[in-house]
């Protein structure tokens, strides 16, 4: 019985082997080496067009998408979302601004998120003319007023400020974001959030553009952001009420789910947005205010099931009465996510990819940590030394955490566009590790 894949980029040839945007997945292991991290391009453009035509459709004053480049970030995805006319793109950290910058990114588009940025993290932001920062704290407010007098710098720089609206998505506690007790934001319950507001409208050289919340990732019902939209546009309605200023923008974050097993479930993304924009329609009439531009912050959704990890079997451990190690040329330095989460993963051998998956297996990475594991009592077809195995739905979190613990070097990003492969990523080289060795 033929394989079904949770992602629609994937597919088994005449050979028996497995396909990754219509690419041999035998054939991208032999060219270009394992690990290989590889992406289809047309998969990753269809839900960025997906969702650009869903805000089109539903925002009630307007929206648009920002990319949340932390999921996947290199120059070719900045290149992609340029391309495909995306609103904008969030970036956590000057590495990422740089990147796109390098991609010839427009700063204008770029939104600078962070719950502690430095100094010179803001002067890097301002100077390069970031259009606009997602404050997360008042010595933050504090911080872009004060570098903007010093630096002579008039013109005034666009903020949003980052709200905590309370709510839990009853995602895995460590992708849940939203509730008070957080690290990001300032929360409304405890009126905080009416206090940052009132004195960022009295600070110099900053214009406030409207707010942000996230609440966290991997939901997979529409309710949650329902209520996350509700709470911030009560917010706006009552930050009018005090203080005579109405909010033009809303950025809701991101955090749709991505189905990586079947047991998953699916999750309608034009609905979700249809449900948000909905929401803030309805909760900004009952308040008789304007609803605000709506921003959606996408990342996992638009890149993760775009992605395959390819991997070469080193051995086979059958341990009796105990489970079966299948140890490959990757771990935990190319995908931590299950060392951080225990994140689930379908698995396929390449080679065989519509047989019977008999084995039953503990897949273990390279690394001299016996936390080193990319899942356990995963099913597989029988493998030996020497076999490519593939790990579905890596688009995400995958290249953007990975390290060279061990001293390892980092796989290569082979991108798919109509069935070519190309190089977005080179593999990194032992000189590349010892570059900045003194």
């Amino acid at each position: 019985m033929a394989e079904s894949f949770v992602c629609d980029s994937l597919g088994i040839n005449s050979s028996g082997h497995l396909t990754i945007g219509g690419a041999d997945a035998m054939f991208l292991a032999e060219k270009y080496g394992t690990p290989l991290y590889v992406m289809d391009e047309n998969t990753i453009r269809d839900r960025m067009r997906l969702y650009n035509k869903a805000l089109e459709d539903f925002a009630p004053n307007g929206g648009g998408i920002l990319f949340a480049s932390k999921a996947c970030c290199f120059k070719r995805m900045y290149e992609i979302a340029k391309e495909e006319n995306l609103y904008g793109a969030d970036a956590v950290s000057p590495g990422e601004i740089m990147t796109a910058r390098a991609a010839g990114y427009p700063m204008e588009k770029l939104y600078f998120h962070g719950n502690n940025k430095t100094d010179r993290d803001i002067i890097l932001a301002m100077e390069l003319g970031v259009g606009t920062i997602v404050a997360d704290s008042r010595e933050e407010l504090e911080a872009i007023s004060a570098l903007r007098r010093k630096l002579s710098m008039t013109t005034p720089q666009h903020i949003l400020i980052r709200i905590t609206p309370g709510v839990d998505p009853h995602t895995h506690k460590k992708i849940t974001t939203g509730t008070v007790d957080s690290k990001f934001g300032t929360p409304i319950s405890t009126g905080a959030a009416y206090d940052i507001v009132k004195y960022a409208l009295e600070l110099p050289g900053i214009v406030l553009d409207g707010f942000h919340c996230h609440i966290g990732s991997q939901i997979f019902e529409s309710t949650p952001f329902i209520n996350a939209a509700e709470i911030m546009i009560d917010f706006i309605a009552e930050v009018k009420s005090r203080f005579g200023y109405e909010a033009k923008k809303l950025d809701i974050g991101g955090g749709f789910g991505v189905r990586y097993t079947p047991a998953d479930p699916v999750f309608d993304y034009r609905k979700g947005v249809e449900d948000v924009c909905r929401a803030v329609a309805d909760r900004s009439a009952l308040h008789g205010i304007n609803p605000p531009f709506l921003a959606l912050e996408p990342g996992r959704s638009i890149v993760a099931d775009s992605g395959v990890t390819l991997y070469t079997v080193g051995s086979v451990k059958h341990i009796e009465g105990f489970r079966s190690y299948v140890s490959i040329d990757g771990g935990m330095t190319d995908n931590p996510r299950y060392a951080l989460y225990q994140s689930r993963y379908e698995i396929t051998r390449a080679d065989k990819a519509g047989e019977e998956k008999s084995l039953v297996c503990t897949l273990a990475g390279r690394l001299c940590e016996s936390g080193d594991l990319i899942g356990e009592n995963l099913n597989v077809q029988p493998v030996s030394r020497g076999d490519v195995i593939a790990v579905l739905v890596t688009g995400a979190y995958n290249y953007s955490m990975a390290s060279n613990y061990n001293r390892l070097p980092r796989p290569a990003v082979v991108m798919i566009r109509d069935g070519e492969p190309y190089v977005a990523v080179r593999r990194e080289s032992f000189e590349d590790l010892l570059r900045l060795d003194v």
